[in-house]
């Protein structure tokens, strides 16, 4: 897909304040600094559409932005992150909770993890809830410039061992430095819209 308009939207915090245009919704979840800015930066090749931050634990509502006037990418609050109080985290999961059990226009779950290292207890339990809820998922190893290619087998396999990852899901190798992986991620994201 080639993306001429992309714009933010809004940043909700509960269900009144999603947009209600209809539109398919593209959520992504993944910790904190995972890179779900900028695979949304990349995917819609913009520098700073959807705000980077070297601060983890910034993004702590439902961020929208709308693209081509088709669709939706949703940012969620990234999990995982220590520097918030257990009130807060707990706001969070009923947030996230409520938005992926409830919303009607969610389409695919992209779950963002870092190709670098195994999954975390948070990324593995975030899967499981996709698979629980039947939300279709599609795993995004993100950071893969980080890693030589001899090696990426290797992580692949790593990382879908760890998730126990459902052979039914996509699995894309990403990054936003190189830009390797978004034909991939659109034909996957093309295929639910």
């Amino acid at each position: 897909m080639k993306v001429n308009q992309a714009e933010f939207i809004i940043s909700a915090v509960s269900p009144e304040q999603y947009p209600n245009t209809g539109f398919p919704e593209i959520a992504l979840a993944g910790r904190s600094n995972v890179g779900k800015s900028s695979f949304i930066n990349k995917m819609v090749n913009r520098k700073k559409l959807a705000r980077t931050s070297s601060k983890p634990g910034k993004t702590q509502t439902l961020n929208y932005y709308l693209i081509e006037n088709q669709f939706y990418f949703v940012d969620v609050p990234g999990y995982g992150y220590a520097k918030v109080s257990k009130t807060e985290r707990a706001k969070w999961g009923e947030m996230l909770e409520t938005y992926f059990t409830q919303r009607e226009t969610l389409t695919l779950a992209l779950s963002v993890v870092d190709f670098r290292h195994p999954p975390t207890q948070d990324d593995i339990q975030m899967y499981e809830f996709f698979k629980y809820y039947q939300i279709p998922v599609l795993v995004v190893a993100t950071k893969a410039d980080k890693i030589p290619k001899s090696k990426w087998n290797k992580h692949e396999s790593i990382t879908k061992k760890t998730l126990d990852f459902d052979k039914e899901d996509q699995f894309v190798i990403f990054s936003a430095e190189t830009g390797e992986g978004i034909d991939e991620a659109w034909k996957v994201i093309e295929s639910f819209l």
